[in-house]
């Protein structure tokens, strides 16, 4: 499953409101489990406890044998609880003999919410282990993003319940993205560009610019990106990743290089679960056409080839900027002739829900792509949003929602 989906996936379980966090935490381990994208039979829930130095399982469900209620492992005796701190998800090869003697013999964890002093260290306050028919490395980046879900999951409800929505500095937070954004319409040689971006609250987590390497402006980024929060957080994010995105392509810093700089800058600035996915294109003033991309788990843009009426994917080329300090990024690229157009959008597109919980999804953007091709840049893009707004109009789920249209037109 596309690791932006996944985690949406993820906080969708915890829509519903619970008396007690472990009701939550119970929900959402049965809801992962009946998921089938992710292809798991089965899993428990583990509960650090400071008094005894040891996890406690508090919840099992699926297709597994059930321990004995209560069964507690101690820390000292379990190395695994720890590594988790320095790795978040293990697989590995079960050690406790009572374990093995439920026919446990490799299993997968991953820690999730707050790190519990533990002597002179720490463990998680939750560890989720899972059971699985195809138990191996492959399954680690789920892994990984279920852990920065359910952790999100969890601050989410605390800051919720002691505040209901609460934002404060909304001016300031307003004049921060506003400063972010340009001009929504852009000419550059070859091609004709607008962007929109419509929050779902007063501020939002969305963003988009144009970026000119140099005073010549023969070479132009496009940038859209989502960063996880909300409010005044992503809005103080998203500049931050703007102004280090300026400041890279100033100095004229190599696409890979720069992203996986950016990568770190989230990782050590923001926390982990304050991540962002973006997508990062450049065009030059070169008649070919060629577009050089990267897309750090953002959303697939999509291109409409005009002369083969015809849909290109512009596939994640590395993993979302934050969580994950040694992400690498591939420099991809395509070609835009004469008439073909690129649509650069976030998840609050094909996400947008009709009032029967039916998805905007990925095929009803490109069957409108393809309608509206013939079109500018501007009444595509415009189109579009309006389209998305109509669709999902009196349903209660809503995100930010920003699109890009780019235009080939000579």
């Amino acid at each position: 499953m596309n690791q932006r989906r996944l985690y949406r996936t993820i906080e969708s379980f915890a829509s519903v409101q619970f008396k007690t966090e472990k009701d939550l935490l119970k929900h959402v381990l049965n809801e992962i489990v009946k998921t089938e994208d992710i292809l798991l039979k089965g899993g428990r829930l583990w509960q650090y406890e400071p008094s005894t130095e040891s996890y406690r399982v508090i919840h099992q469900i699926g297709q597994i044998d059930r321990l004995d209620s209560g069964y507690r492992i101690q820390v000292a005796r379990y190395p695994m609880f720890q590594h988790l701190i320095e790795q978040r998800s293990i697989i590995a090869n079960e050690t406790d003999r009572y374990l093995r003697k439920k026919g446990i013999i490799k299993y997968s964890a991953t820690g999730i919410g707050d790190r519990m002093p533990y002597r002179d260290k720490s463990v998680f306050q939750y560890v989720l282990a899972f059971n699985s028919d195809f138990i191996d490395q492959e399954l680690l980046p789920n892994l990984n993003v279920i852990s920065l879900a359910v952790t999100a999951v969890l601050r989410n409800k605390r800051i919720e319940q002691k505040a209901r929505l609460l934002e404060q500095d909304i001016d300031k937070a307003r004049e921060i993205q506003q400063s972010i954004l340009p001009e929504p319409f852009l000419h550059f040689y070859y091609y004709d560009i607008y962007g929109i971006s419509v929050p779902d609250r007063i501020v939002g987590g969305d963003f988009f610019d144009y970026i000119f390497s140099d005073e010549t402006k023969d070479r132009l980024t496009i940038v859209v990106g989502d960063a996880a929060s909300k409010g005044f957080r992503a809005a103080a994010q998203a500049l931050y990743v703007v102004g280090a995105l300026r400041m890279g392509i100033a100095h004229h810093t190599k696409t890979a290089t720069l992203m996986s700089g950016i990568n770190k800058i989230v990782n050590r600035s923001f926390s982990e679960e304050q991540f962002v996915s973006m997508f990062y294109a450049e065009l030059t003033d070169g008649a070919k056409g060629l577009l050089l991309y990267a897309n750090a788990g953002h959303n697939s843009p999509m291109v409409y080839h005009a002369q083969e009426n015809t849909i290109e994917l512009l596939e994640p080329t590395g993993l979302i900027l934050g969580p994950f300090p040694r992400g690498n990024y591939r420099v991809e690229s395509t070609m835009l002739k004469n008439g073909d157009v690129a649509v650069i959008y976030t998840d609050g597109i094909t996400e947008a829900l009709r009032t029967d919980g039916t998805p905007y999804g990925e095929k009803h953007l490109a069957d409108n792509i393809k309608q509206l091709a013939s079109k500018g840049a501007q009444e595509i893009c415009k189109a579009l949003i309006e389209d998305v707004g109509l669709f999902s109009e009196g349903a209660e789920y809503s995100d930010d929602r920003t699109i890009v249209v780019i235009k080939r037109v000579s």
